[in-house]
């Protein structure tokens, strides 16, 4: 199964073209609908795909969370996402997605696999609020392929965030304010990442618009550009940053960054990347598209000094190294 991702590597050259591949999966037929949903998720957090190995169940495991498995010598927790979805399948899961993404590897139990299918984000939209309350929040983005079938993206951070607790208050003590006033505008499609920035750049004392992809953030920069205009000012004098994820429907955070960087209305605002792709390869495409700096998700004190370090490099010049 692991050969529908051996070219894995040469897919990042996908990043910075407004494309994504995704793998198509299933849960299984729910006996209480009748309905068997297509789910997807980007390759690029994928490591392999296999025959799930025995699972060793483990105490105070969180919901959705069946135990552990051995993966050539590093314990990783395995996650039923059928049970996490609140989906009650007809089959088994004996398939494991395992995924990689942010520092963290943990396994999916699927009932099957299907293919890698080549989109463009603009295809990715924003899921209907229906199917966000039924999901729980999960969906980040859908889109409909040939004869009516509809796939839905999962929010594996959001997934990553309820399982491994990493979205505790605790995490944001000791993160000190500004001095001065700045203002941000953030981009993510994940509900759970939008907390969590919202809460550092609270801790922060930093003033910020909130967009929940590339094209929503891009609209945002159009309204604050005609402001300055209108006004007679700068963007960077009412802008000081923008953060950016790199998945995003619509409009990915790559895209975001060129239609910046080439704009000479918005010189003098940086972009910072913000991302769980955290890999060399990853910021070196955010470099060539001219991001400022990148910084990993769920990390609220590395993002406290990257936003600070930007914004306000003299009080805290440590920051910068």
């Amino acid at each position: 199964m692991s050969e529908l991702l051996k070219n894995i590597d040469a897919r990042t050259r996908l990043a910075g073209t407004n494309k994504l591949e995704i793998l198509l999966f299933s849960l299984g037929t729910d006996v209480r609908t009748g309905r068997k949903e297509s789910f997807g998720i980007n390759v690029f957090k994928v490591r392999e795909v296999m025959r799930t190995p025995p699972i060793t169940a483990a105490p105070e495991m969180q919901d959705g969370v069946e135990g552990m498995v051995s993966l050539r010598g590093q314990l990783v927790p395995i996650v039923d996402l059928a049970k996490y979805c609140g989906i009650d399948p007809d089959g088994k899961r004996e398939i494991m997605i395992v995924t990689e993404y942010n520092g963290h590897t943990q396994g999916f139990l699927v009932e099957a696999v299907d293919t890698i299918l080549r989109l463009d984000w603009e295809q990715m939209r924003i899921p209907p609020d229906m199917m966000t309350s039924r999901m729980g929040g999960l969906v980040t983005a859908v889109t409909e392929l040939e004869g009516n079938r509809l796939i839905m993206m999962l929010d594996v951070e959001k997934v990553l965030a309820e399982t491994t607790k990493i979205d505790d208050d605790y995490l944001f003590k000791d993160i000190q304010p500004l001095k001065r006033d700045f203002t941000v505008l953030y981009a993510d499609d994940s509900s759970v990442a939008r907390k969590q920035i919202e809460k550092t750049l609270d801790a922060l004392n930093v003033k910020q618009i909130a967009a929940v992809n590339g094209r929503a953030a891009w609209d945002e920069l159009e309204r604050i550009a005609k402001h300055a205009e209108l006004t007679g000012r700068k963007v960077w004098e009412i802008l000081h940053l923008v953060l950016t994820d790199v998945e995003m429907p619509e409009m990915d955070g790559y895209i975001l960054t060129k239609k910046i960087k080439t704009d000479p209305r918005f010189d003098g605002v940086p972009v910072l990347m913000h991302s769980s792709l955290s890999s060399s390869s990853n910021q070196t495409l955010g470099k060539s598209v001219g991001v400022d700096g990148y910084v990993p998700k769920f990390e609220p004190h590395r993002l406290a000094g990257a936003v600070r370090a930007m914004l306000a490099p003299e009080e805290n010049p440590e920051a910068l190294a």
